[in-house]
């Protein structure tokens, strides 16, 4: 067998040089190569919210009991308890002076804390005038407050509360009593709101209740997936990879959620955060934001 020529060694190598040129013209026309940008999505999802009314209002006292002595003309000569004292009922308060000699004791006539005291050693105190003492009766406050009309029809003897008090944090509360009538000249209605447990509070303390009113459960995305613009309130979807505009009336809000009474479904790939850059049509790469976090 005669030798091979140069040329015909060297037309296989270069036939396997243009074959691997030819691979990535190859993989650029791969239909299933992707594209577009990658955006970070979530699945939509039907969530609880609280229909809450909100009241700012003040501290009070729900029933006081002024203490006297039931006589004119005594002198204090002795102080057992001051204002913020818890007393029990029948637990002396103060001891007077008579005129003629002898002592007369102040008693508490009902359980509370002392909310004021005008007791002062050698002070006169009478049957009338200002009290030596004001008890809060049973230690019960109110948070006291004005609602709008609109909002005051959605409110009712019994429902819950969470009261932010200055100074003394959160507690829990309820609706104890609706005034009957609204102020006029800025349709705000009255609203008592029972502080629920005995807890020590200052009187006219500011305070701000929550009231659960109701809840409604629907579809819920984050705030950052909603644009609201010229064209209306929309969430962007993805569908075969390429984004849909969606029309949407948003309902309650709540912890960074907004409930999405129509233009979604359950189950729809939701842009969790939308932007103008994107727009209708556009191919996009979805990365679910569960695997984002990860």
């Amino acid at each position: 067998m005669p030798p091979l020529s140069p040329r015909a060694l060297l037309a296989p190598a270069a036939a396997l040089i243009l074959a691997l040129a030819a691979l990535p013209a190859l993989a650029a026309d791969d239909a299933d190569a992707p594209k577009g940008a990658t955006v970070t999505v979530l699945t939509a999802a039907k969530s609880c919210f609280a229909a809450i009314v909100e009241v700012s209002g003040t501290i009070i006292a729900r029933e006081e009991n002024s203490v006297r002595p039931e006589r004119q003309g005594l002198k204090v000569s002795e102080i057992m308890a001051d204002a913020g004292d818890t007393v029990s009922a029948g637990q002396m308060l103060a001891r007077l002076t008579l005129p003629e000699g002898g002592t007369a004791n102040v008693t508490a006539p009902i359980a509370g804390v002392i909310g004021s005291s005008s007791a002062v050693i050698g002070a006169m105190a009478g049957g009338k005038g200002e009290a030596l003492f004001s008890i809060i009766v049973r230690s019960e406050f109110d948070l006291v407050g004005l609602v709008p009309v609109q909002s005051l029809n959605k409110i009712a003897v019994g429902q819950t509360a969470r009261i932010r008090i200055v100074g003394a944090g959160e507690v829990d509360g309820r609706v104890r009593r609706i005034a009957p009538t609204v102020e006029p000249q800025v349709q705000l209605g009255q609203v008592f709101i029972g502080v629920v447990g005995n807890r020590r509070l200052l009187l006219n303390s500011s305070g701000r209740a929550l009231i659960k009113t109701g809840q409604s459960c629907n579809i819920a995305v984050p705030l950052t997936a909603v644009l609201y613009g010229p064209a209306g309130t929309v969430v962007q979807v993805v569908r075969r990879a390429r984004i849909e505009t969606r029309r949407i009336d948003v309902g309650l809000m709540q912890g960074g959620q907004v409930e999405i009474r129509e233009g979604l479904a359950e189950g729809d790939i939701v842009v969790a955060r939308a932007g103008a850059l994107l727009r209708e049509g556009d191919p996009v790469r979805p990365v679910n934001a569960s695997a984002e976090a990860k």
